[in-house]
């Protein structure tokens, strides 16, 4: 029993572990983003696709929407939670690093993404040169106006640093081209609806500033600008911005149709900020300082650069819905294996029932039959009711004729031809019992070993105890409880009765029968003869 536990509990186990079919995280990373918007969500994107090649990896998101105290908030409620690396790019450069820094000192790797903070409080640093960014769009302005021309500049959020560094590169770049006016630098915050409200209320105070181009930090601040001169009736400058993005709306595709003079793309590499990420957390070589780089986009490469991007979101799409097939398929495999374990639980549970049932009913047989052998060996031979009429001969001496000195009946002798029964009188009744039964079926197995035996001088009860597979002192106690005799007095007895038979039907010896029915010495045979039948053995010829 104890060998059927062990193996059903090995298999429980294994059904339990073949289960658990997703790996439970073992890093928690979070993710704090300064604002919520398509170059945000495409690295967000990018950033769960990584976790697909990652499964020990667990993301946890938060957007302040260009908020310095909710983004504070965020990341101090992000590290309460118990996040095991921070990735975090800043709304701006001086309030938000005393979060970051509370991060890292609580032993928190930190990776800060596209922004600088005024700490050098972080574990690794990944973005694209912002400056540079400003620089090339300098230079390609330079070009698309010859070198002469009115420019206006919409800045992105102020105090964060791709800002300043766009801002930076941008007017390096124009110092090689006095031609070039910066007819306004205006105050934008990264969003449409801001980048428009302030290009209009420039416009309504000047009317006859000439602007042959606006530059926007990002395409979103520079179709801002462009909705704000098409509701004035001005004719329509060139318009520049920074991020690229493929998609519908994205700075690509608004350059290809012409909405858009140029763009930059500004990369996101979720999947590559994630691969830094694990290898920080893993104990990886990595790189402190990592720069991304990128490409301008112009009206020549654009249609080319969509086209790519195009096919390469087309392959992440399918990659997603692959992912989301397979988490159907893993939900559904989880169900089934559920259902199979607890299957294998009742079917185990059943088959202990079963085994249990069977134990207790072979051992409650088997407690029955023991009772029934028990008080058939301990029960005395005139204990048992009789129905006359039907003799049956439980005793081991067989019949024989012995006359005693006045022609009666030898002491232990019965007359020629009549049953003895139980106690040497009457002839007992058919057994009324299944008790009865058993005990005179074992009387009567003993009887068949004994006669088997006679002739042998040298058997013991522990031959005959073993003819019947029994040990000796169960032997002698049953026949002894049956017969009120031993087992050795039995053996005797029968040897005699048949030496008696021997002297009545044959013509031996008295020595000759005495050896033929087991005994070593005559002497001995006449000796045991004379005590049960009154009589030497040859006197019975004689009678």
């Amino acid at each position: 029993m104890r060998k059927l536990f062990l193996v059903l509990l090995c298999a429980v186990w294994v059904l339990t572990q073949s289960g658990c079919s997703r790996q439970e995280p073992q890093y928690v990373i979070g993710v704090s983003q300064c604002s919520g918007d398509i170059w945000r969500d495409k690295q967000n994107a990018e950033l769960r696709m990584g976790t697909y090649f990652q499964d020990d990896v667990e993301l946890r998101f938060a957007a302040a929407y260009d908020s310095d105290e909710r983004q504070v908030q965020q990341i101090d409620s992000l590290v309460a939670s118990g996040i095991d690396l921070l990735i975090v790019a800043p709304n701006q450069v001086q309030t938000i690093s005393p979060a970051i820094d509370r991060a890292y000192d609580s032993g928190i790797p930190v990776i800060v993404f596209e922004r600088k903070t005024n700490s050098r409080k972080y574990t690794a640093f990944m973005s694209a040169d912002n400056y540079e960014m400003g620089r090339v769009m300098g230079e390609y302005i330079i070009s698309r106006l010859g070198g002469k021309g009115h420019v206006l500049e919409i800045r992105g959020l102020e105090g964060s640093s791709p800002a300043i560094d766009r801002h930076n590169g941008f007017v390096d770049a124009l110092k090689k081209a006095p031609g070039i006016d910066i007819v306004a630098s205006l105050q934008g915050d990264w969003t449409e609806p801001l980048a428009q409200k302030t290009v209009k209320h420039w416009l309504n105070g000047h009317s006859d500033t000439p602007v042959d181009l606006v530059f926007g930090m990002n395409d979103r601040t520079a179709m801002g600008a462009r909705a704000a001169f098409l509701k004035s009736g001005r004719p329509l400058p060139l318009f520049c911005g920074i991020d690229g993005l493929p998609g519908e709306n994205g700075g690509i595709r608004l350059v290809r149709d012409s909405i858009l003079d140029a763009s930059y793309i500004y990369p996101t590499h979720g999947d590559r900020l994630l691969q830094l990420a694990v290898q920080i957390l893993k104990g990886q070589p990595y790189e402190k300082e990592t720069r991304l780089q990128s490409a301008l986009v112009t009206h020549d490469n654009a249609a080319v650069l969509l086209m790519q991007t195009d096919e390469t979101l087309r392959q992440v799409a399918n990659l997603d819905a692959l992912h989301e097939k397979a988490d159907s398929y893993m939900h559904r495999l989880d169900t089934q294996r559920t259902i199979t374990l607890l299957a294998c639980i009742v079917i185990a549970l059943l088959l202990v029932a079963i085994v249990l049932f069977y134990r207790y009913h072979i051992s409650q047989t088997t407690l029955r039959q023991e009772r029934v052998v028990n008080t058939l060996w301990n029960m005395k031979p005139d204990d048992t009711e009789r129905e006359p009429q039907t003799p049956v001969e439980t005793r081991i001496e067989p019949v024989a004729e012995s006359s005693s000195a006045d022609g009666g009946v030898a002491d232990g002798g019965v007359a020629a031809g009549e049953p003895v029964g139980e106690d040497g009188g009457e002839p007992t009744d058919e057994p009324s019992s299944a008790d009865d039964v058993v005990g005179r079926f074992f009387i009567a197995r003993f009887r068949e070993v004994v006669e088997r035996r006679l002739t042998d001088s040298e058997v013991s009860v522990e031959d005959l105890a073993a003819d019947m597979n029994l040990s000796r002192v169960q032997l002698y106690r049953k026949v002894k409880a049956v017969t009120q005799s031993t087992p050795v007095e039995l053996l005797r007895s029968a040897r005699l009765d048949r030496g008696y038979q021997l002297l009545l039907t044959t013509g031996k010896s008295v020595s000759e029968v005495a050896y033929e029915v087991g005994f070593t010495a005559p002497s001995y045979f006449t000796k045991c003869f004379k005590e049960k039948y009154g009589k030497l053995p040859g006197d019975v010829r004689q009678g």
